[in-house]
């Protein structure tokens, strides 16, 4: 088990300094938080406790997956060996056969060195255009990355500038890359005559989606993904290409480890939400200190409405990192989902003295706000967040939210807006457009809307909810199609009891009494369990005690009439009008003659209590198939039923 830790550490160090060389680096910063998460030799992990990513096993199955105690640092016992002649860092796993992937050896100094590292100081100092001036002759793979890099990130800077010049900050603008043409000949003539490497490939493919040719972007970004698998970004942009689990599925991927984090991210990313927490359990295994790991849980966590446990993850995140912003706005909108203000104001007071000029600072401020009722202070910092990075989906979505709340509907739209065209698959948006539609009396509309973002998330109550609700309207009044999103919805964990309420209600209006009943009685049961009391349930009860008398099951009926005697308003009293009409009805009972009754039960008749309306008197009669026979008692012409003896 410790050689194979080694070998992730090996790989993970040379990664993080190549991705570093290259001007990667976020790519570096993600592969130095992993190798710092693999688990330290000191600390050996029981023989039950999964030692690999690919195990069957789950190391965290059985409890809450928490960081263990780390107490004293990792202990290398061996040095990093050196690169030359390509040192293959393959990982023997235990349950799975993975590829062996020699790490480049690209650290020797040629020629060019000297140059290469003048070219990375101005490309450090964010002098772009400086920097691919140097490397301008440069043969080598090493640099001519570099120089294209570098014309890219130049090209982007000018970019925004323009978009900035000509529509404002948060303006839209057909502004393109100016040096993407230029890199797409060059880049494509290297990987046709293979004086390319991976990194080039991965940057070629980031030019070629960004012109939207994304059927060849993956392509190109499987092939530098399987030369070189530690490139983080990769993975990433080649994520954003897998817009579904057919894409996702039918990529040509080698089976390194990366694979595993990579497909657990896409899972999450495409809201295959079991898929996505099966794989990060198992990944911790080896990985069982990786804060970004248990990020991940916490989010998958979150997108399945776990909220508890997922705020539990969050926590002892903030308590090992105090300075951590990465993954901190999911963590601000649990919060604001939990209602837990004071827990939201103590993490955004926690960015903002940490980096408040970082986009998910500005996002966690703006929840703040917005949690407070200060929608045009939460729109303001929402639109830092977005001058600060016009691509933060988040920003747009929960921005829309807000300009709702103000009654701003065309620039609610336009931020929902905005928010697709950044990720077709982000159901927020999609449900906030629906909102606005149906607010504004548009209901096939906000259906489309509302359809779009079930789609994408199957397994949420509200959006369930909103779709029956967009049924019931008074110009659709599909009723059937309501109860059925409806029922959806129950199955989807309706924590806010919606559904099952709306269930009895339709019921009801179509005389379906028994499934109301059957709604309504479970619906009963949640906010007693809850112990919550309110219009509906006394609704509840009220609906219950009238069903209960009108099929004799008088003994529930004067209990559900009981409990409405200790509210105030109409339904008191007509409690007291059924429990009333209740002591009549059973006061028939006695009429019957026991001898009379005897003989019925010796003939093989049944009786049953029938309601209606009783015009002349109450009578007992016993029938067979041929007619009525028997006699005819007259009872009180005040009583509410009669007993009606069957077959």
């Amino acid at each position: 088990m410790a050689s194979n830790k080694e070998a992730y550490r090996v790989e993970l160090r040379a990664t993080a300094r190549q991705l570093g060389d290259r001007g990667l680096y976020s790519a570096a910063k993600w592969a130095a938080e992993l190798l710092s998460g693999v688990e330290p030799d000191a600390a050996q992990a029981p023989s039950s406790v999964m030692d690999t990513p690919s195990s069957s096993g789950s190391a965290a199955s059985g409890g809450r997956l928490l960081h263990l105690h780390r107490s004293g640092g990792s202990s290398f016992r061996r040095r990093l060996r050196p690169f030359g002649g390509g040192a293959d860092a393959g990982t023997p796993l235990g349950g799975v056969s993975y590829v062996s992937t020699p790490i480049p050896d690209d650290d020797a100094f040629d020629v060019g060195a000297d140059k290469y590292l003048l070219a990375k100081t101005y490309f450090d100092c964010r002098e772009y255009r400086r920097a691919a001036h140097v490397l301008r002759g440069q043969t080598g793979r090493k640099a001519v990355f570099l120089r294209c890099y570098a014309l890219y990130t130049a090209g982007e800077k000018r970019k925004e500038e323009e978009t900035v010049e000509l529509e404002g900050s948060l303006g839209k603008s057909n502004v393109v890359n100016q040096e993407l043409v230029a890199l797409e000949r060059e880049l494509s003539t290297h990987r046709r005559t293979g004086a390319i490497d991976p990194f080039g490939l991965y940057l070629y493919g980031i030019v070629l989606r960004d012109k939207g040719s994304d059927a060849l972007a993956r392509t190109v970004l499987v092939e530098s993904v399987n030369s070189y698998p530690w490139n983080w970004s990769a993975w990433l942009e080649l994520q954003s290409l897998c817009t579904s689990s057919d894409i996702l599925n039918n990529l040509n991927l080698k089976n390194h480890w990366m694979k595993d984090f990579f497909l657990a991210s896409a899972h999450l990313e495409l809201k295959m939400h079991e898929e996505a927490l099966k794989r990060y359990e198992r990944l911790m295994g080896v990985f069982r200190c990786s804060d970004y790991i248990q990020a991940q849980i916490a989010t998958v966590q979150y997108s399945m409405r776990d909220l508890d446990e997922a705020d539990m993850i969050f926590e002892e995140l903030l308590r090992t990192d105090p300075f951590r912003v990465d993954s901190m706005d999911v963590y601000s909108n649990l919060l604001y989902a939990k209602e837990s203000s004071t827990a939201l104001s103590f993490l955004a007071h926690r960015v903002f003295l940490t980096d408040k000029y970082r986009p998910e600072s500005c996002c966690i401020i703006a929840n703040y706000y917005s949690l407070k009722g200060q929608h045009e202070k939460s729109v303001l910092y929402f639109q830092r967040a977005l001058k600060l990075n016009r691509k933060y989906l988040s920003a747009w979505t929960l921005m829309g939210h807000e300009f709702v709340e103000l009654k701003n509907t065309p620039a609610a739209i336009d931020a929902y807006r905005r928010a697709v065209d950044i990720n077709p698959r982000d159901y927020r948006a999609w449900y906030g457009l629906g909102q606005i539609y149906e607010m504004m009396g548009m209901p096939f509309y906000a259906l489309y809307y509302f359809r779009k973002s079930s789609y994408l998330q199957p397994n949420d109550a509200r959006l369930w909810n909103a779709m029956a609700q967009c049924y019931e309207s008074d110009q659709l009044q599909m009723i059937e199609e309501a109860i059925k999103c409806y029922e959806r919805s129950a199955n989807s964990n309706d924590t806010e009891g919606i559904a099952l309420h709306q269930l009895a209600k339709l019921h009801g209006m179509l005389g379906q009494s028994e499934q109301a009943a059957f709604y309504y009685k479970k619906d009963l049961e949640r906010m007693e369990v809850e112990e919550r009391q309110g219009q509906n349930f006394v609704e509840a009860l009220l609906f219950l005690a009238k069903h209960c008398k009108s099929i004799g099951r008088f003994e529930e009926a004067e209990h559900y009439c009981t409990r409405l005697l200790d509210y105030t308003g109409p339904e008191r009293e007509t409690a007291k009008s059924i429990l009333q009409g209740l002591k009549r009805a059973q006061s028939v009972l006695p009429l019957m003659d026991i001898d009379h009754f005897a003989m019925i039960q010796n003939t093989g008749y049944s009786w049953a209590w029938t309601t209606g309306p009783v015009s002349t008197a109450s009578s007992l009669v016993i029938g067979d198939g041929d007619g009525i026979k028997g006699d005819e008692r007259k009872g009180d012409q005040d009583a509410l039923g009669l007993w009606e003896v069957i077959i």
